[in-house]
């Protein structure tokens, strides 16, 4: 009885573990500045947002280094089921983050902080390697914001 309940116990984590290494967002992501495109600009030096899972949890973290050379990070928790949800700006601004999958390689967010919406659509590629994100909205100051950034996975 024991190797049974041993073996259903090893079972089911490595399903476990199956199901969330098959969320193609989890891992480290790194922008390529040269091939992503800000309007308006400028576009940061780098940025690298890393993904996890934490039970139904998605955590992300930004890293950011602005063109003027100033770093932030910042941590965020939310769920896709299309939910709002607590959200911290790099200014450390508080507003709301709703996250919906479109599809197992895409997912769409909606930003909301003080003046500033934004909406986040991030598709990644069939292969893996990458995602692209397109940032449509209006920023804090009421300006346009039509943003393309490309990740690559680190």
């Amino acid at each position: 009885m024991l190797t049974i309940t041993r073996n259903l116990f090893f079972a089911a984590i490595a399903a476990a573990s199956t199901l969330a290494a098959a969320d193609p967002f989890i891992g480290t992501w790194k922008m390529n500045p040269a091939k992503s495109k800000y309007n308006p600009g400028p576009a940061p030096k780098s940025a690298t947002m890393t993904y996890t899972q934490d039970g139904e949890w998605i955590v992300g973290k930004n890293d950011t280094v602005a063109a003027d050379g100033k770093s932030t990070s910042v941590t965020n928790r939310y769920k896709r089921d299309g939910h709002e949800y607590p959200f911290k700006a790099a200014s450390g601004d508080a507003g709301t983050i709703l996250v919906r999958s479109i599809d197992t390689n895409t997912a769409e967010a909606n930003v909301k902080v003080g003046k500033s919406s934004l909406t986040l659509h991030t598709v990644i590629a069939k292969d893996g390697k990458s995602f692209t994100r397109t940032t449509r909205g209006t920023d804090a100051e009421g300006k346009q914001v039509d943003n393309t950034m490309l990740f690559e996975n680190k």
